[in-house]
C-alpha cells in the first residue's frame, strides 16, 4: 500500500518517522518489510498515518498486527482515523481492522474512515 511511493524519497520518510508519535516495523532477514505510523494527542484521538507492507508479504497479516501493536499504545484513545486513497483492497484491510468509511464509496481519489473503540 503505497510501498514504493514512501521509499522513493528516504529523508521524507525519515522526516516523517521522527515526527511521528510511535512507529512499528518489522523485519526479515534484515530487510524492512512493514511499517506502520500513527499520530496521537495520546488523549482523545490516534490517526493512522501509514500502513506500508512490501508487495512480496500482503496478505499475511502483517499490516493488521502493526496496525494493532501501535493502537495497543493508545488504550483510552477511543477515535481512530484514517484517510487513504480509493485503492480497492484497502477498503476491505481498514474493515478488517474495525473502520467504517465515512461518507460513501463515490470518491475515488480520498476515502475516510473511523473506529470508536
Amino acid at each position: 500500500m503505497g510501498w514504493s511511493a514512501h521509499t522513493r524519497d528516504p529523508n521524507t520518510l525519515f522526516a516523517a518517522l521522527t515526527g511521528s508519535s510511535a512507529v512499528a516495523a518489522a523485519l526479515a532477514e534484515g530487510e524492512l518489510i512493514g511499517l506502520a505510523r500513527v499520530v496521537s494527542d495520546g488523549a482523545s484521538i490516534c490517526y493512522l498515518q501509514d500502513v506500508l507492507v512490501h508487495p512480496e508479504h500482503r496478505r499475511t497479516g502483517l499490516g493488521a498486527r502493526l496496525a494493532c501493536l501501535l493502537f495497543g499504545r493508545y488504550p483510552r484513545v477511543r477515535q481512530k482515523v484514517l484517510l487513504t486513497d480509493g485503492e480497492p483492497g484497502q477498503a476491505a484491510f481498514h474493515a478488517s481492522l474495525g473502520f467504517s468509511l465515512v461518507g460513501g464509496d463515490d470518491s475515488p481519489a480520498l476515502r475516510s474512515f473511523v473506529r470508536s473503540d
